[in-house]
Order: structure tokens, then C-alpha cells, then sequence
């Protein structure tokens, strides 16, 4: 056997980290195990490099609509390989940064592929396929996840592609068809429309972005469609033909089947835990439908083995996961933390207009039996939206009508992201109608639209 630690993490995920740095805070002796790069697919394949292509496309939207703002530009154009070189270069300052704060917390990377052992070990695979064990008296599973297949809908990363691979193309695809309109599939749909790829997006639910509030999943169709994306929804990809120069992507909808041509298909329906391999089975802990069974503080049904992030039973987030790690670790160090809420966890897809929201939606609090108000108000009323020329979308609030709770809250719009932060805390602090519209917002802003939303549920609303 090699060293012995406090905390073992095995992956450096956004929970993998956070849990090793807060460990590191509370005096422990913390390894992690990574078999890639620092930061896991978050800050290398995931958030971080999405938003930094995001940011490109935008800045090209603004240039394409300087004439709107009284600006004039000639021969602007998009270089897709410098956009993605950028994307990576972000991605790549992000994980080094994550090797400076291990140093700074004197946490010991381990590289190579971590497997459970029984008695609190973890047996290591490096690249060159040594094995070496390492023990610990807490072992923390933060491996996450990675793009789910569906059987007719085989990633071959030529010509089907998954999420790793949308980011780093060598050349902007002249069509694509993207399956499935979650957060990764309209976040990429944006980018693209927005660089000149011709885009069809294949939803088989009514709506795009179907967990979103309805209003808000019509509201982005509607802006999606005025764009230039095709969007089909109750539609299914039955086949996809790759063996000529084209894809043939046959297409089930309500009114029949059809094919579309393109270059690339992008697989966005969601994604797999990998819990494959990790020894699980071997050591007995608990899965079920392929996630790591685990109490309110992670702890699995195996003394000194816990489990955080995508492989567990909360939304499949960054900020879920990183806020289980902490949890988790402090409990084990003898802390009292609250157990997390899952009622209250923001979820924002970063298209534009973008998306932002938390807790029920106006068809759940119904489904509920609960007596509702709900305020909304549209950013076309908004002085600040007006100015900054992103009138699109709006704020919409839902309170309990006996005790003024604040039930949910569905943004989209221009940094609406930037705005759910506020809901959050709300929440968190059981603020109430009331109190919202008497908190005085700064004008003019975006965040206006929170107190004017409050306004419109109790019939107090000024600028409508």
C-alpha cells in the first residue's frame, strides 16, 4: 500500500474540488484522483467553455446588429477556429487554476483511474497501467457523468457527435440537426444559428426546454424560430444514415416522417452517470437506476465511502454538486450543516435570450392543488431592456396566495442568469410578496422586473 489520507476524492469535478479544498480548510490530509485534466468536465468540456463560445456568438450577434445601436460595421466575420481556440484557452487558464489551488491547500493530485477497494481503499490505474492502492478514512466518489446514447443515436464523434465534440469542430458545419432541446442542446443551437449553420432542433416533447415553465419554453421557441432554427417538436430521430457525404436524419412527427439532410448530428438528450468500473458492485455499495444511493450528507451504505454530484440522486448541476461536497465533507468533520434543499436550486441555460429559474412551475403549483398568484412583467416595459436594445422575455412570479410565499420564479431575457441569485436568496429567507416590492430595486435595471413581477401578482404593478 502507498500513502494514507484523511480524504480521498476521486474526480476533480465542481464537486470533486470544492470537496477536497473545504476538507483541505478543516484540517485534513486530502488526495484527489483525476485520470484527466484538473477541473473535470465543468471547467474543461462543460460550463466554463460553453460560455466562453457563447460569448462569441454574441459578441457576433451585437456586430451583425451594430446598425440597430447607430453603429456601422462592414466585413465582419466569424472565425470558427479562433472561436474555439478561445473557448479552449479559457478552459485551460480555469483548470490551472484549480492546480493552484490544490497547491495553495496542500491537496495531492493522483493521476490515474480510481477504483473502490473494500476497507477503505482505493486501488489507482495510471496511463502506463500500474496499479497502486491508497487508503483513507473517507472516500468521497465525485466521478460525474458523460452524454447518454440512445440506441438509434450512436455517437461516432465523425459525423454523430456528442457535446465534447460540438465544442472543438475543425470547421463550422453548413447544417446540423441538434436532438433535443435541454440546456446543452439550445445552448449549442445558439451558437451555431448564430455563426451561419443552418439548424434543425428534434424535440420529443411539446416544448423546448421542457422542464421550463411553458410560458418561458414559447417565449425562446418563438425567438429560436425568428432567428432561423427550424424547431420540431413531438418529433423523434428514428434513423440516422451516415454513409454518404451527408447525414440522413428520418424524423417521426405527429403529421408523418420525414428526412433532413445535414452535416452533423448532435446528441444532446441528456447524459449517463459513470459509475461503470469504479467498483461499486465489488464493494457492495448500493446503485439504483444508475445512481449511488446516499443519505442527506452522501454517505453510501458502506462506513467511510460517500458519493456527491452527477452520480447521486440531485440535478446533475455544478453548483448542486459543489454544494453537496461541502455538505458532505463537513459532516463527516464533525460540523452541523443543514441538509440541502433540492426545493430551491437555480437551473440557468445560457442561449440567448437567456433562461433562468427556481422552484415550481406555474402548472406544478396547480398540480399541487395550491391557490396561486402569479405576477409577470415583460422586459418590453423595462426602460433599462429598452436601452440596452433586449426587450425580449420577461420575469414571472408565483406566490402562495394565503401566506404569500414565494413559490417560483421563471426569468428569460438579456443576463436573467445574473438576476435568479436574488430569487435564491429570497427563498432561502422566506421573503414574501410584499416584502419583494418593497425592497427597492435600482433603476434603471434588469433586476427591476423582480419588484415589478411582485407587483403584478398583487395588483400593484406601476409601469403596466
Amino acid at each position: 500500500m502507498s500513502a494514507k489520507y484523511d480524504v480521498i476524492v476521486v474526480g476533480s469535478g465542481p464537486g470533486g474540488y470544492v470537496a477536497a479544498i473545504r476538507a483541505s480548510q478543516l484540517g485534513k490530509k486530502v488526495a484527489v484522483i483525476e485520470k484527466a485534466e484538473l477541473g473535470g468536465i465543468c471547467l474543461n468540456w462543460g460550463c466554463i467553455p460553453t460560455k466562453a463560445l457563447l460569448k462569441s456568438a454574441q459578441v457576433f450577434e451585437y456586430i451583425k446588429h451594430a446598425k440597430d445601436y447607430g453603429i456601422n460595421v462592414s466585413g465582419a466575420e466569424a472565425d470558427f477556429t479562433a472561436v474555439v481556440k478561445r473557448s479552449r484557452d479559457v478552459a485551460g487558464g480555469m483548470s490551472k487554476g484549480i492546480q493552484f489551488l490544490f497547491k495553495k491547500n496542500k491537496i495531492e493530485t493522483i493521476n490515474g483511474f480510481g477504483k473502490l477497494k473494500p476497507n477503505k481503499q482505493i486501488e489507482v490505474t495510471d496511463d502506463k497501467g500500474t496499479k497502486t492502492i491508497y487508503a483513507a478514512d473517507h472516500i468521497i466518489l465525485a466521478t460525474g457523468a458523460r452524454s447518454r446514447e440512445l440506441p438509434n443515436l450512436k455517437i461516432d464523434n465523425d459525423k454523430i457527435i456528442g457535446y465534447r465534440k460540438a465544442m472543438v469542430l475543425e470547421k463550422r458545419p453548413e447544417s446540423m440537426v441538434i436532438v433535443g432541446s435541454g440546456a446543452i442542446g439550445v445552448e449549442f443551437a445558439y451558437v451555431y444559428n448564430a455563426m451561419g449553420t443552418k439548424v434543425t432542433i428534434v424535440e420529443f416533447m411539446p416544448n423546448i426546454v421542457p422542464v421550463e415553465d411553458e410560458d418561458v419554453s414559447k417565449t425562446l421557441e418563438k425567438e429560436f424560430k425568428k432567428s432561423g432554427i427550424n424547431i420540431m417538436t413531438n418529433a423523434s430521430v428514428e434513423a440516422v444514415d451516415t454513409k454518404g457525404k451527408k447525414c440522413k436524419v428520418t424524423v417521426k412527427t405527429q403529421s408523418g416522417t420525414e428526412t433532413i439532410e445535414c452535416d452533423i448530428v448532435l446528441s444532446a438528450v441528456g447524459i449517463a452517470t459513470n459509475i461503470e468500473g469504479i467498483g461499486l458492485e465489488e464493494t457492495g455499495v448500493i446503485t439504483d437506476k444508475g445512481k449511488v444511493v446516499v443519505d442527506d450528507f452522501y454517505k453510501t451504505n458502506i462506513p467511510g465511502v460517500y458519493a456527491i454530484g452527477d452520480i447521486t440522486k440531485g440535478p446533475a448541476l455544478a453548483h448542486v454538486a459543489s454544494a453537496e461536497g461541502i455538505i458532505c465533507v463537513e459532516k463527516f468533520c464533525g460540523h452541523d450543516p443543514e441538509p440541502l434543499n433540492y426545493g430551491n436550486i437555480p437551473g440557468c441555460t445560457y442561449c440567448s435570450p437567456e433562461i433562468a429559474s427556481v422552484g415550481l412551475t406555474e402548472k406544478a403549483a396547480k398540480e399541487k392543488g395550491l391557490e396561486i398568484k402569479v405576477g409577470k412583467f415583460p422586459f418590453s416595459a423595462s426602460g433599462k431592456a429598452s436601452a440596452a436594445g433586449a426587450k425580449e422575455g420577461f420575469v414571472k412570479l408565483i406566490f402562495d396566495a394565503k401566506y404569500g410565499e414565494l413559490l417560483g420564479a421563471h426569468m428569460i431575457g438579456a443576463n436573467v442568469t445574473e438576476m435568479i441569485a436574488e430569487i435564491v436568496v429570497a427563498r432561502k429567507l422566506e421573503t414574501t410578496g410584499h416584502e419583494l416590492i418593497k425592497a427597492i430595486h435600482p433603476h434603471p435595471t434588469m433586476s427591476e422586473a423582480i419588484m415589478e413581477a411582485a407587483a403584478a401578482a398583487y395588483g400593484e404593478v406601476i409601469h403596466l
